[in-house]
């Protein structure tokens, strides 16, 4: 007698080359669920909520038209428990399953969940991968066993060697494995960027469907033209247009920043990825594949920066999670207990590079890693605010968040919370790097070069006082020895006024 499965699939395990799907079995019945619980966990950005419904429902409709069974509930479906537990429970009781499966989560919170919920069922349950990632959730803790640092650039070369990218009888491709140095150009409006790839869906129906559910949101969306790709060949176009379009220059202007242009070179493929509608297998490989159709025309460093934020990046991270979870959740090595500030959700300040960023992140649900990380995390790191805080607001703000990719690189990337586990030093700056970096300082209400005074940028005085504040935590970093000696010439009267300025803006950080 055949054995009828419930297998369960998550919003963010779309991934249509599963090899679940290779073949119809009318003994398994799929469950999807839009679930006031994933909703309601963080405050979340408008996009982001309808960007994973649009794309749950796209995929459903896709397996439901290849002879999949599917049962789906929508947000404001009566019978929705919006509680995972009783969804699979009730689920099981009404298709009378005898075998209940489950893809392994990527979240940590979901992963123990799972595990509470199998161990109460009245019937066997088995977990299987994704057949997504690179790694396994396991793989960095074993490469960096006995390791005293979790150096991200040799585990990207492991990567690299293991899996044959951009390798040339056992050497990196051009000579070189990392290209860092060449991507580091300020863009000045050359060469042009190509019109941008917008999705125009019209989404009234089911912000609606939100709406009336209770979920609680943030942000803008337009309700005529929401643009993100919502299904498996809307994200394959966007990777032939990055490839076609963008890649030529990406790598070189990665790092850049401009008040005219929101998205530069940038793939925005992260979504496309996080929610396995693509794959990071594929989506280097059609990189790598642009790349040899005429190396003439398109530069290693372009492609190489690109590959080591999939192959290298993305991966560590993961395994960064997996390996320090849960404890990694409650992580302040610095003891900021600030609070955040209101213009992380108005982004009402007089600051135009925090402003452009945060609007943008409001009105995009999006910002590419240079504002994430020494614009908007720079400043709350300098505000020295709680990294819990920090967590929940990118948690909830980026349309790409999931906390396996977002905490590392939030709590230890660009909060230092994690004491160095990720960074080897905080990713700090003054205004100096910002006007290098981008245009935001040109025509600011502040000036980048004043330190002290009500014209003085707040990035000066406050970096400083954090030097001074935090210099006995990383007095014995010699990646940080060179701006404590700096700091140490100080004069008190200068540190003094630079301590002052910094104060007032710490005590209330929206008037700035």
């Amino acid at each position: 007698m055949a054995v009828k499965k419930l297998r369960l699939l998550l919003g963010d395990q779309l991934n249509s080359n599963h090899s679940w799907f290779k073949e119809v079995n009318t003994d398994v019945v799929y469950l999807m669920a839009e679930m006031r619980q994933e909703t309601d966990y963080v405050k979340h950005h408008i996009q982001k909520v309808v960007a994973f419904f649009m794309s749950m429902r796209n995929f459903a409709g896709q397996l439901k038209k290849e002879g999949h069974e599917v049962l789906y509930y929508t947000i404001g479906d009566q019978a929705n428990p919006h509680e995972l537990g009783q969804l699979i429970t009730q689920t099981i009781e009404k298709i009378g399953a005898d075998k209940f499966e489950y893809l392994l989560p990527d979240e940590y919170r979901l992963d123990q969940q799972l595990v509470k919920i199998t161990e109460h069922l009245p019937l066997p349950s088995e977990s299987f991968d994704t057949e997504h990632f690179f790694t396994t959730r396991n793989e960095l803790e074993l490469f960096f066993k006995g390791k005293k640092q979790l150096i991200m650039e040799s585990f990207y070369r492991m990567m690299r060697k293991k899996h044959s990218v951009l390798m040339e009888g056992g050497q990196p491709e051009g000579g070189k494995w990392n290209y860092d140095q060449s991507n580091r150009k300020k863009w000045k409006g050359e060469p042009p960027i190509p019109p941008e790839k917008r999705y125009k869906h019209k989404v009234k129906g089911i912000l609606l469907e939100i709406k009336n559910s209770g979920a609680r949101t943030f942000g803008e969306i337009n309700p005529e033209e929401f643009h993100w790709p919502c299904s498996r060949e809307e994200s394959l176009s966007l990777l032939s247009y990055f490839c076609n379009s963008l890649l030529p220059y990406f790598g070189d202007y990665q790092d850049a920043m401009h008040t005219e242009e929101k998205f530069l070179f940038h793939s925005r493929l992260s979504f496309a990825m996080n929610s396995k509608m693509l794959s990071p297998r594929e989506v280097i490989e059609a990189v790598i594949e642009k790349y040899y159709e005429d190396t003439n025309a398109l530069d290693i460093s372009q492609v190489e920066g690109f590959v080591r934020q999939i192959l290298g990046w993305r991966e560590y991270m993961r395994g960064i999670y997996w390996k320090e979870m849960p404890a990694y959740a409650h992580k302040n090595a610095l003891d900021n207990r600030n609070p955040l500030p209101e213009f992380f959700w108005t982004g009402k300040t007089k600051m135009n590079c925090v402003k452009a960023s945060i609007e943008q992140s409001l009105q995009e649900a999006y910002a590419h890693h240079i504002q994430r990380l020494m614009i908007i995390g720079n400043m709350a790191l300098l505000l020295q605010v709680d990294p819990t805080f920090v967590d929940a607001w990118y948690l909830g703000v980026y349309i790409d968040a999931i906390e396996w990719v977002e905490m590392p690189n939030t709590r230890g990337m660009s909060q230092f919370a994690d004491g160095g586990i990720v960074a080897t030093k905080p990713y700090i700056s003054s205004a100096n790097y910002i006007n290098k970096m981008g245009n935001y300082c040109s025509g600011c209400h502040y000036n980048y070069k004043e330190k002290t005074g009500e014209n003085a940028c707040p990035f000066n005085a406050l970096y400083w006082n954090f030097l001074e504040e935090k210099q006995s935590y990383f007095k014995n970093n010699r990646r940080m020895a060179m701006m404590l000696n700096l700091l140490n010439k100080k004069s008190p009267e200068e540190l003094g006024a630079l301590k002052a300025r910094a104060q007032e803006i710490l005590q209330d950080p929206d008037q700035f």
